[in-house]
């Protein structure tokens, strides 16, 4: 595991300079905030109390004295002592701003810096990473775990060195001033800070079931956002709020956890910050008394000791905060810790254009160890040819498209793309190639122009349009009042199924791809719509090959040939009239379709 420090060190690269600045300005406001002090006790000892600069003077004090112009001045000139700790105070308070500012200055270009660097890390990590981990719980820690992490060094950071500072400097200070004193002052420190640490390390795990928990929650909620249509479809309103309370209610109980940790730790540490106080003022007051100790000296004690002991009190809360940071650290980091999508360092691009003549061998895939999707599958498509693929759910037609794309990649077999191995070619390249209508397809909450040109960012307008009209989408981009600038709502929500199906394949018949796949592209269209964009994918037969996955056989029989898979293994092949006359799955699935829709024909024509 790696070590928040060093996390925390190597998130600091590019900003040290402003911390560094930051420490400076904490460190000189540190001094000059201990003049105070000092100042109070030499006017209460030598000025108003009259006692002489001796030997017994301590020599800081003395020469403190000397530079305030000597007793008798300060005492004819009173006004002296309260400017100059006046003027002491504003210089500190300039210098605590400056610290402030620095740091706080970099704390916002690192969380930027890691916000950006996290989505972009996002952007490139295997797909099977994203199977495996909940969006929610992804979101929380590119959001939440880096509020966390800012926040810390902000202030935390600077607190920490405020509290080192203050006794690192109090130390010596106190101990030029009087010994004795100066231990019985120092007595409960050390189990100020040995508490906080022990506090710390029982608390530490609390903290990642905490974000666990708040993780969970946002799952939860996300989750719930994306499905509310369905959500009010199937009115299950109360189960969505049945199933809430349980993380709700496991956050709730963490957090108070937490809570009462933290509030055992402010109560004690307050009774011994108290009790520290309390001693050195029963022990100063009985060494008045007994003339070992001045009252300019208890002061200066005093003062000293306000402004060092919460701040090393608040170390507590500072490692509680460390705590929640290492949590959020380690959850960041395992983030970033995944590999990327990697390619081969010698796979350049092919120095001709891809043709789309596609050739796969063999080819075995399956997800983490189960059975195989894809089973010694093999065929070839040559440049231009319209394929279809069909099969039952789970026959790995789907899968044949992921790894075409190199969403995922296989162990076993070949895809060749113009003789290359698709695995020996790099992944952006190959995307590249290829236009893609999903399953369910993805519109993002743009204008219609903006998801229309994800391919091409480029394209001219009548490029836009001529895609639009291929896909017969343009009439209804023509129907909405703002056209082709419409901003549709988050993943499309705005639009029809049907119509959210043909913007997406507009989209990638723009982008020109050498390869075009149309993963179930027109399920949600109506009959007369996909007849349309069949004529119109006829009429571009040719300038690309197509790979085209349907479930209804009219959207294959266009087809140059078609290909039927079953429990990822190709069981027949042949163009629709061929298929549709030979005993097989296709034959069966054929009769099927054409009986229920002549049956729906005749209750249509009948009036049932």
């Amino acid at each position: 595991m790696v070590s928040p420090l060093r996390i925390i060190w190597q998130l600091m690269r590019g900003h040290r300079l402003r911390y560094g600045l930051a420490l400076g300005s904490l460190a000189l406001a540190t001094l000059v905030a201990y003049g105070v002090p000092l100042i109070g006790s030499v006017t209460i000892d030598h000025a108003l109390g009259g006692r002489p600069v001796d030997g017994d003077t301590p020599a800081l004090l003395a020469l403190l004295l000397r530079a305030l112009g000597g007793p008798e001045t300060l005492r004819d000139h009173l006004w002296l002592a309260p400017l100059a700790m006046v003027v002491l105070s504003l210089v500190a308070g300039v210098f605590s701003y400056l610290k402030g500012w620095q740091a706080s200055v970099a704390s916002d270009g690192i969380a930027r810096a890691l916000k950006e660097r996290l989505y972009d890390h996002l952007n490139h990590l295997p797909s099977r990473h994203h199977d495996r981990n909940d969006t929610g719980d992804l979101v929380q820690r590119c959001t939440s775990d880096v509020e966390t992490t800012r926040q810390f060094l902000a202030a935390q950071v600077m607190e920490i060195g405020h509290a080192l500072l203050l006794t690192a400097v109090a130390l010596p200070l106190l101990l030029s001033l009087s010994v004795p004193m100066t231990l019985v002052s120092f007595a409960l420190i050390g189990p100020i800070v040995l508490y906080g640490y022990l506090y710390f390390r029982k608390v530490r795990h609390v903290f990642r079931e905490v974000d666990e928990a708040e993780g969970e929650l946002t799952g939860v909620i996300q989750e719930n956002l994306t499905g509310i249509r369905v959500v009010r479809a199937f009115a299950r309103q109360a189960f969505e709020r049945a199933k809430f309370a349980g993380p709700n209610a496991r956050y709730r109980d963490r957090s108070l956890r937490m809570l009462r940790l933290m509030s055992w730790y402010w109560s004690i540490s307050d009774f011994v910050a108290l009790s520290q106080i309390g001693l050195t003022l029963l022990v100063g007051a009985h060494w008045i008394a007994s003339g070992t100790l001045t009252v300019g000296l208890l002061f200066a004690f005093l003062s000293c000791l306000g402004l060092m002991l919460w701040p090393v009190r608040q170390l507590g809360r500072m490692l509680t905060e460390l705590g929640k940071t290492t949590v959020a650290l380690h959850r960041i980091h395992e983030i970033l810790a995944v590999a990327r999508e990697a390619d081969a360092p010698d796979s350049p691009p092919p120095p001709t254009a891809f043709t789309g003549r596609i050739a796969v061998r063999h080819l075995r895939f399956s997800h983490d160890g189960q059975r195989p999707v894809l089973d010694g599958l093999s065929f070839d498509v040559a440049p231009g040819e319209t394929v279809a693929l069909l099969g039952p759910s789970g026959a790995g037609k789907s899968v044949l498209m992921h790894l075409l794309l190199r969403l995922y990649d296989y162990t076993e077999g070949s895809i060749q793309f113009d003789g290359r191995e698709l695995s020996s070619l790099p992944r952006k390249w190959v995307r590249s190639q290829i236009g893609v209508v999903m399953q369910e397809p993805f519109l993002f909450s743009k204008t219609l122009r903006d998801n229309l040109r994800l391919g091409r960012g480029d394209a001219p307008q009548h490029e836009v349009e001529d895609a639009a009209r291929a896909a017969c989408i343009h009439d209804t981009i023509q129907g909405f009042a703002d056209g082709y600038e419409t901003m549709i709502g988050e993943r499309g929500i705005t639009l029809s199924g049907g119509q959210r199906q043909r913007v997406a394949l507009a989209r990638a018949i723009l982008k020109r791809p050498p390869l075009l796949i149309l993963d179930d592209a027109l399920s949600a269209v109506d009959g007369e719509t996909e007849a349309l964009i069949l004529r119109a994918l006829r009429e571009r037969r040719g300038h690309a090959t197509t790979l085209v996955i349907a479930h209804r056989l009219s959207t294959l029989a266009h087809a140059d040939r078609v290909l039927v898979l079953d429990r990822g293994r190709l069981i027949q092949s042949g163009t629709h009239a061929t298929l549709a006359a030979e005993d097989g799955l296709y034959r069966r699935l054929w009769q099927i379709q054409s009986s229920v829709e002549t049956a729906f024909r005749e209750d249509a024509l009948s009036g049932r």
